[in-house]
Parts: structure tokens; sequence; C-alpha cells
């Protein structure tokens, strides 16, 4: 995937397939509490910052619907929808919280397929742009770990739920796995899809 890199009034930004962002994006992982865990201490404090960071021209924000869990989600939502057209979401599928705030993985594709689900419902779009597929570094997963989990998640684009694929905590040998894995989708399932947001 080619990545283009130009530099504007907001700073610079590069282009990831058909979608431009910003280099620097807004990472949400801290609206929600302590830990990532539980409510913020102030809801309508992150709600500002999220609505202050769209202002300053940050065009894509990174989250996950683990973190909170699910309440960072609610709050981008309640900031930003409806989301301003440049306004792009990444989020990150692979693991979940326990009751004790745990991060324990989720990597079945019955688990992944419901984790794209739960943040489309949660931040109210159709169209996830970018879904990373995040795998625990520390994790001795093994040759071919990644490309059912990979597969999964390509069927879900194939269907328009998801714009693109990404990777998170992984190695070289996953990343051509999934490489593999995605040479063998149908090419019109490769091209750009319009976004589609409630």
């Amino acid at each position: 995937m080619a990545i283009e890199v130009t530099t504007g009034h907001s700073g610079a930004t590069y282009r990831v397939a058909d979608i431009d962002l910003t280099r620097m994006g807004y990472g949400a992982m801290q609206l929600a509490g302590p830990g990532t865990f539980g409510p913020p201490r102030d809801r309508d404090g992150a709600i500002a910052v999220l609505r202050a960071a769209v202002e300053l021209g940050i065009t894509h924000i990174d989250t996950a619907d683990f973190y909170g869990p699910h309440l960072t989600n609610e709050i981008i939502r309640e900031a930003l929808w409806p989301y301003p057209e440049q306004v792009h979401i990444v989020t990150k599928v692979g693991v979940r919280r326990d009751e004790h705030g745990g991060w324990p993985h989720t990597h079945t594709p019955a688990e992944l397929r419901e984790e794209v689900h739960d943040n489309l419902r949660r931040l109210g779009l159709e169209t996830l742009d970018i879904v990373n597929l995040r795998f625990d570094e520390e994790a001795d997963f093994g040759p071919g770990a990644i490309a059912e989990q990979y597969g999964a998640l390509a069927e879900l684009r194939q269907q328009g739920l998801i714009r693109h694929l990404g990777l998170s905590a992984v190695d070289a040998e996953q990343i051509a796995e999934a490489r593999c894995r995605a040479r063998r989708v149908r090419p019109e399932s490769l091209q750009p899809r319009p976004v589609s947001r409630r």
C-alpha cells in the first residue's frame, strides 16, 4: 500500500489507500477512567478535548471498543457524531476487558466479528475506515496463526463493513501471512468503498 506524504496548514498528512490522514492523530485510550477502565472523571472534559482536536485539524481518531470498555467509543460518538467528512476512525480488535480490568485475547473469528459489530454500533457507523487486528507481541502464536483471524476480517471488508485492514503489535512473519491472505481476496473486494455514516 503506497503512502504519500504532504504538508499543509495543519501539518504533515499522508494518504493510506484512499484516505488522507494528518500524521498526528488523537489517541482516545485515555478518555476512559484510570487504567483505561471505567468512566472518565470528567466526561464533559473528555468530550471537549475530542471536539478541540478536530477543530485543530486532526483528521483521525485512534480508538478501540475495549477501552473502558465501550465507554471511549460512546464518548467519541457523543462528541463528534455526525462525524465531519474529513474525520476518520481507526479502531482495533483482538482484545477485550474482563471484570478485573485484564486484557484477554479475542482471536476466534466469531469474537472478531462481534467486536467489529460492537465498534460499528457504539460509534454510530455503518462502515469502519480502518480496523487493526491486534496481537500480543509477547505471545507465541506460531506460524500461520494470523491467517484465520485476518481472513474473518477480510470477509467483513467484502461485506462493506470495513474499508481497510491493518495490523497492530505483530512481527514480520505475521505481516507476510496477512499479505498472503489478502492476495486470496477477490480483486473487486479490494476497491475503495464509499464511506457510509449514520
